[in-house]
C-alpha cells in the first residue's frame, strides 16, 4: 500500500511539471553577429566547437547588420542595438567556443579570435527554449536559442545570448587578434569589401569611436 502511494504521488508531481503553462521545449540554437551603427563588418568565416568537442565550420559569413540612421547624430559609440537573427548551427549542441574571422571595413583590417563561452551563457540558452516567458505565458516558447556576436573596430568582441523573454544578457567579451594574411586569407590581393558611402561620411565627420566599445 505504501509502495502505491509513492508512486501514485510521483505521477501527480510529473503531472503537475507536464501541465505547467510556462513549459516548453529545447530545439537548436542560431548564431548572429552585430556591429555598431556605421561600423560596418564583414565575417569571413565562423565556426562553433560545441560542448562535445565537436566542430562545425563555415556556419555563416557575410556583413553583419549595422544601422546608418542618416539622422546626422553621433551614434557609433557603444553597442545601441543587438539583433535576434542569426544562422542555425545545425549539428551542433550548446557552443563550448565561437571562432570568428572578419574583416574591419572601416579599418581596413581583418581579425580573428576564439571566444570563450561560459557555463551561465549555456544555461540561459537552455531555459530559453525550455520555458516561456513568464510575462507573456500566452505566448508559445522559443523555437530556437540564440548567441550573438557584437564585432567592432579594434578587434573587440562582445557576446550575448538572449532569455525567454528575448531580452539580450551580456556573456562574454575579448579581444581578437589582428589576421597576418589580411582579407581572405591572402586570396584577394589585399582587396576588402567596399566601405559604403554612408560609413564614409560619418567616419569622416566623427571619426571611429575607439574605448567604447
Amino acid at each position: 500500500m505504501k509502495f502505491v502511494l509513492t508512486l501514485l504521488g510521483v505521477m501527480f508531481v510529473t503531472g503537475c511539471q507536464a501541465m505547467d503553462p510556462l513549459s516548453g521545449a529545447a530545439r537548436w540554437w542560431q548564431l548572429g553577429f552585430v556591429a555598431p551603427d556605421y561600423m560596418t563588418v564583414w565575417v569571413e568565416t565562423a565556426a562553433v566547437e560545441d560542448v562535445h568537442g565537436k566542430l562545425i565550420e563555415r556556419i555563416s559569413s557575410g556583413v553583419a547588420p549595422s544601422a546608418m540612421p542618416e539622422d546626422g547624430m553621433e551614434s557609433a559609440r557603444g553597442w545601441n542595438r543587438v539583433g535576434t537573427d542569426g544562422m542555425p548551427a545545425v549539428g551542433a549542441a550548446l557552443p563550448r567556443r565561437v571562432f570568428v574571422r572578419w574583416q574591419s571595413i572601416v579599418e581596413a583590417r581583418t581579425y580573428r579570435a576564439w571566444v570563450d563561452i561560459p557555463d551561465e551563457a549555456r544555461q540561459v540558452m537552455h531555459d530559453s527554449t525550455a520555458r516561456r516567458c513568464p510575462e507573456r505565458p500566452e505566448e508559445p516558447s522559443k523555437y530556437s536559442a540564440g548567441l550573438t556576436l557584437g564585432l567592432a573596430p579594434g578587434g573587440v568582441i562582445q557576446a550575448w545570448v538572449r532569455d525567454e523573454c528575448y531580452r539580450p544578457i551580456k556573456v562574454a567579451r575579448g579581444q581578437a587578434e589582428v589576421e597576418p594574411l589580411g582579407p581572405h586569407q591572402g586570396q584577394s590581393s589585399g582587396h576588402y569589401y567596399p566601405l559604403p558611402e554612408a560609413s564614409k561620411r560619418y567616419i569622416e565627420r566623427f571619426g571611429i569611436p575607439y574605448g567604447s566599445w
